[in-house]
């Protein structure tokens, strides 16, 4: 098994590389990253690291000379705020860039491909909890990219036999996040309360999310890589959490009440 991580210097990345480090043993691993969010350090030193853009036209020489069996796609534009700001950009990595890898792996042999998509796809649908039979109708650009790689997936296994893999993340939390600016809540309120900062709530706080850990994302990406067939998985603990509930959270392990600031709800938030 020969395996090409593609931002796999990356948050979630990063974590997948741990994974297999310690499990996938036997398995040959690449990362790919342009190191834009990610960085080099997190990358097992075992593990080769190639700095290139899923969008480069070398991509397809690439995955020739390396011949690999499976790919992990984790390389995006991941932030609904610049998804809105800069639609053209996030079409452009996460549909354009998709499309690239896709079709680099159809002409190299390659077996199996996992993708990282998102509940954002979801959009505001309340018929909690949420299952993968409910019709995608995202609120955002980011989530409408996810559903249009979503569907690409399908018919790349559907008319050439690919196995293809669609993992639909819940709100991923955990070591390395946001480390180069934005990221999940929980960073964000960490980050700003080691500050000292006051903490923002978009809306009255009741939203609620599900919080998983980015462990157990990483996980259930290896275990993508043996599916068969054309999947679409939820990756999530499928309990409720508000906002509120996590500043309690927050409030317990300060041992003081932080400061907190509610503004209007954001466009495009779920």
């Amino acid at each position: 098994m020969k395996i090409l991580v593609t931002g796999g210097a990356g948050f979630i990345g990063s974590h997948v590389c741990e994974e297999l480090a310690k499990n996938y043993s036997a398995a040959e691993v690449v990362v790919l990253d342009n190191l834009t969010s990610g960085r080099r350090e997190y990358v097992p030193a075992a593990f080769r690291l190639v700095e290139m853009d899923v969008r480069s036209k070398e991509l397809p020489a690439f995955l020739q000379e390396n011949k690999f069996t499976h790919i992990i796609h984790l390389a995006a534009q991941t932030l609904v705020p610049t998804s809105l700001k800069d639609p053209l950009l996030d079409a452009d990595l996460n549909v354009m860039g998709l499309v690239n890898v896709l079709e680099a792996a159809r002409k190299t042999g390659v077996q199996s491909l996992v993708f990282s998509s998102s509940a954002a796809v979801y959009g505001n649908n309340n018929n909690l909890p949420l299952v993968e039979t409910e019709k995608p109708v995202p609120t955002s650009f980011y989530g409408l990219t996810k559903a249009v790689a979503e569907e690409y997936f399908r018919l790349y296994h559907d008319l050439y036999g690919l196995n293809t893999t669609v993992l639909r993340f819940a709100n991923v939390y955990g070591e390395r996040q946001g480390m180069t600016g934005e990221g999940g809540v929980i960073s964000i309120f960490a980050r700003a309360l080691a500050q000292g900062k006051k903490i923002t709530v978009f809306g009255d706080g009741k939203q609620t999310r599900d919080f998983v850990y980015v462990k157990d994302v990483a996980k259930a990406l290896c275990l993508g890589l043996s599916h068969q067939g054309f999947g679409i998985f939820n990756v999530s603990t499928g309990a409720e959490t508000s906002l509120n509930e996590l500043i309690a959270t927050f409030q317990k392990v300060l041992q003081k009440e932080p400061a907190v600031e509610y503004k209007a709800t954001r466009t495009g938030d779920i």
